[in-house]
């Protein structure tokens, strides 16, 4: 987070999809836990950033002081389609086969954005790490409340895990 004019305007990249989907929120937080609350006075895109102003920030040395703060949102407050989920749910999903559920492939570790497709990042049970796709053809589904993903590999991914 940075400032962007002289009036206490933020300059903000959201960790989302779009800046679009930020505009959604009335309230962020200052930490994690969701106890110091960030209420939104205004809020526009800007390129793939969002341009903010928050309540008691009203000047370029208070905006200032904010420079390089991350700044949260409640997950009850995200409005998402269904089937849709942060990354940060999907890490940490134990990943198994959609055709035979008793086959484990591994955990999800980590997803790479490349702008055509999310690429997750699968660490089998010998530790090593599998790249896949996350297109409908591979994903099947997903949940994380329960923890788990379903897929139906490329061929050949995770012959050597046999």
């Amino acid at each position: 987070m940075g400032t962007h004019a002289l009036k206490g305007e933020l300059r903000v990249e959201p960790w989302c999809d779009s800046p679009d989907f930020f505009k959604g929120f009335t309230t962020l937080y200052y930490d994690e836990k969701g106890t110091a609350k960030a209420e939104i006075t205004s809020c526009r895109s800007h390129g793939s950033l969002v341009l903010l102003c928050l309540e008691g920030v009203s000047g370029v040395e208070a905006a200032a002081a904010l420079r390089g703060k991350t700044l949260y949102i409640r997950r009850a407050d995200a409005k998402m389609p269904e089937g849709s989920y942060f990354i940060a749910e999907l890490i940490g999903c134990e990943v198994f086969d959609a055709d035979e559920p008793s086959r484990r492939y591994g955990t999800l570790t980590d997803v790479t954005r490349t702008g055509a497709n999310d690429v997750w990042h699968i660490r089998g049970e010998r530790g090593r790490e599998y790249l896949i796709p996350a297109i409908p053809d591979v994903v099947v589904s997903a949940d994380v409340g329960k923890n788990e993903v379903f897929i139906r590999p490329l061929k050949g991914i995770f012959d050597d895990e046999n």
